[in-house]
């Protein structure tokens, strides 16, 4: 029929220009360059999925349990070796069929660190391979054999990552937690830079060549004077704004010669009155011409971002059937809940998009935009307001204390801008959707995403302080404003109510006894690992934050007039941070379900089905059917007609119907599964492999371990 010979088609499609063993291996970290994270491979399918079992697990040894560790790396497989990365960042190569180690290399040489990396990528050609990862501010190249660095790409192997921006960023942090793509002899890579209202990069994005490190092109995503899209920011922010970056990676269309990514919000997250218009290109889905870098279309999904509703992952490569025939669409997931379906050659939306009127902002010198975008197709996927409706139903009690907090905070629908008085959001800035992004089954059409649906809280207050305050005071704001983008505030002790910020990446908690003022104050000069150097922290502030941090100061009185503090310089009001609002027993104010797994139908532009994806322990003994949860990477589809995800705070790897969304296995784990799975075959044999590295921001316990599965040796046929 026409119809299966268009799903054949497209399944063609997916696979073309995959060399010689790529339906075997998992060349890359969303498995092909399109980012579809799906798998021809079907040893393992809905009748046998129930027999899996752990073939190996792999224990790095390099966890932390105080700050909490976390792995969010996708292993890549390249001709029966999987490469992958450790909590401490080191890069490893495993035989993939016993996860045997033939190789370690540690880019701190024994000094002990830790950060975030979701993986590496891979380049290679008549016999020669490399592997490229990112550590601190470098990006590193590795002989793919030996795993020793390459003398001749950059400086004994390594590029600093805060060269080459066309703009002195040598103080700035500039790191990048996902791989690049490599397109012919090009690694193409996004970063990671500062979120707060401290200076901060910009996000540009880059191409390297991958023999000797050097810069080939750069596309400016905050545009220099004469570039499209200047217009969109004050005349002179090009030298100064930040952000804007593509910090969740990259997809490939090689045969067209694109390359997509989408971006972050500019800096400041939470306050714009210094940047004032659209400020293009940031939180846009932007497709460029991979061999030099020239703009070919963008299109914004947010104008003039104060939510921090970053594009956190790229658009998913995909051919759909629409208006009669088949159409190549780049398909972008949001922290909103929205999904974008365009055109890959124009970035047109293939279905409708509205303009609508959203709250004005109340801070003072803040002029938001007066409307934001609005997919009408497919559904959201996540839920868009907060009101008394909306409030938990999980106990009287629980309604009724969520209420009673309600009385003085703000609530309505999403794109509430912040403001003095606390904001309830839903979707949190940690999404709906998240890095994690998607996963494509070609044949049947379907995407599948997963997504949260956890309020929060954030309100505004002034940046300048009142005129004596204690030193741990002057900590608090900065710690508040700064770095809970990165850390959880409220462990290390209980602040005033305005700056509580429990829900960030890191918990701080136990920092008072395992750390001197002097160490705090040379990890914020120097840096150590993932976390930069700040280098515009002046000596009162370094002084204050440390006595923060180890719950001192709370005598010692500053005369604040004529101070100059870092955070305050340009920003008038700062965030009192992402704060967490649960009832009174831990969990999430609105409704349930909290988290979700959805197929949808990007050819009819509907949804076929959603399900709750992970449960709390202590519900579920209480008789309660799955709530979901909070979850953070992404699925995985194959063609064995199976949806694999970790992702949920039960710690558990699932495997759910993909036409249907039943469960059909689930495996606890040591630690929650924080990251995207993969799968390959090696030897006839098929294999599901997992980071379960726990940890992250969803702060459950750390882990150290990659789980690979496969069915029993007497069951593979």
């Amino acid at each position: 029929s026409v119809a299966l010979a268009f799903a054949a088609a497209v399944a063609l499609a997916a696979c073309a220009g995959e060399p010689g063993r790529a339906l075997r291996d998992w060349r890359v970290s969303s498995g092909h360059a399109d980012g579809t994270r799906y798998s021809s491979l079907d040893q393992i399918d809905r009748t046998n999925v129930r027999s899996l079992e752990p073939a190996w697990v792999f224990h790095t040894s390099d966890m932390q349990r105080e700050p909490a560790s976390t792995i969010q790396c996708t292993p890549i497989v390249i001709d029966g070796t999987m490469y992958l990365t450790t909590p401490g960042l080191k890069v490893v190569a495993l035989h993939a069929a016993s996860g045997r180690k033939i190789w370690e290399f540690d880019p701190f040489d024994g000094r002990r660190a830790r950060g975030t990396n979701r993986g590496v990528a891979y380049w290679g050609e008549e016999g020669e391979g490399r592997i490229f990862a990112t550590a601190g501010p470098s990006l590193v190249a590795l002989d793919a054999t030996s795993g020793r660095p390459i003398p001749s790409f950059g400086e004994g192997g390594r590029v600093d990552l805060r060269q080459g921006l066309d703009r002195d960023a040598s103080s700035l942090s500039v790191i990048a937690t996902s791989p690049g793509i490599v397109f012919e002899d090009l690694l193409i890579l996004g970063s990671v830079v500062g979120e707060g209202p401290t200076p901060a990069a910009p996000g540009h994005v880059r191409a390297f060549d991958v023999r000797t490190g050097e810069r080939r092109w750069i596309f400016h995503t905050i545009p220099h004077p004469g570039e499209p899209g200047y217009e969109t920011w004050p005349p002179e922010a090009w030298k100064t704004a930040g952000g804007a970056n593509a910090w969740g990676g990259l997809t490939l269309d090689a045969e067209r010669g694109l390359v997509f990514f989408g971006t972050g919000s500019p800096s400041y997250d939470h306050w714009g009155g210094n940047r004032e218009g659209q400020n293009l290109y940031g939180n846009s889905v932007v497709a460029l011409g991979a061999r030099t870098g020239e703009r070919v279309w963008h299109f914004q999904t947010v104008h003039h971002d104060l939510w921090d509703y970053d594009l956190p992952c790229p658009p998913v490569l995909v051919t759909v059937r629409h208006g009669g025939r088949a159409l190549a669409a780049a398909v972008q997931v949001t922290k909103m809940g929205h999904l974008f379906v365009l055109d890959r050659e124009t970035g047109t939306p293939l279905f409708s998009v509205e303009e609508r009127p959203v709250p004005r902002s109340e801070v003072p010198g803040e002029k938001s935009w007066p409307t934001q975008p609005f997919p009408l197709e497919p559904p959201t996927l996540s839920q868009q307001r907060f009101t008394e409706q909306e409030v938990t139903d999980l106990s009287p009690e629980a309604r009724s204390a969520i209420l009673e907090r309600l009385s003085s905070m703000r609530t309505g629908d999403i794109f509430l801008p912040p403001g003095p008085k606390a904001s309830v959001m839903l979707p949190q800035f940690n999404g709906g959707g998240e890095w994690g992004g998607s996963a494509f089954d070609p044949k049947a059409g379907l995407l599948y995403v997963n997504g949260s649906n956890e309020a929060e809280w954030i309100s505004m207050v002034p940046a300048r302080l009142p005129d004596r305050v204690t030193l741990g005071e002057i900590g608090q704001r900065l710690f508040a404003s700064t770095c809970t983008a990165c850390h959880n505030m409220s462990p290390v002790h209980t602040p005033s109510p305005d700056l509580v910020s429990p829900v960030a990446v890191t918990s701080l908690e136990g920092l008072k006894g395992r750390s001197s003022r002097e160490e705090i104050e040379a990890v914020l000069t120097a840096g150590r690992g993932q976390m930069p150097a700040f280098d515009s922290f002046s000596d009162l502030e370094k002084r204050s934050l440390s006595a923060f941090l180890l719950d001192e100061g709370g005598e010692q009185t500053i005369d604040t007039r004529g101070l100059e503090l870092s955070f305050a310089a340009e920003i008038p009001w700062v965030a009192t941070g992402h704060n967490e609002f649960r009832d009174p027993e831990g969990f999430p104010a609105n409704k349930r379900p909290w988290g979700t797994l959805t197929a949808i139908d990007l050819n009819a532009g509907e949804i076929r089905w959603q399900v709750p994806l992970g449960t709390y322990p202590e519900l579920e003994a209480r008789g309660l059917p799955p709530t979901g949860t909070f979850n953070i990477g992404g699925p995985l589809a194959t063609a064995g007609g199976l949806v694999f995800i970790g992702a949920a705070m039960d710690e558990r790897f699932h495997a759910f119907d993909a036409e249907t969304g039943a469960l059909l296995w689930e495996y606890q784990m040591d630690a929650g599964g924080y990251a995207s799975p993969a799968t390959f075959e090696v030897d006839g044999r098929q294999y599901v492999v997992i980071a379960a590295g726990g940890g992250g921001k969803p702060e459950t316990r750390p882990g150290d371990a990659y789980y690979c599965f496969a069915l029993p040796r007497d069951q593979v046929p």
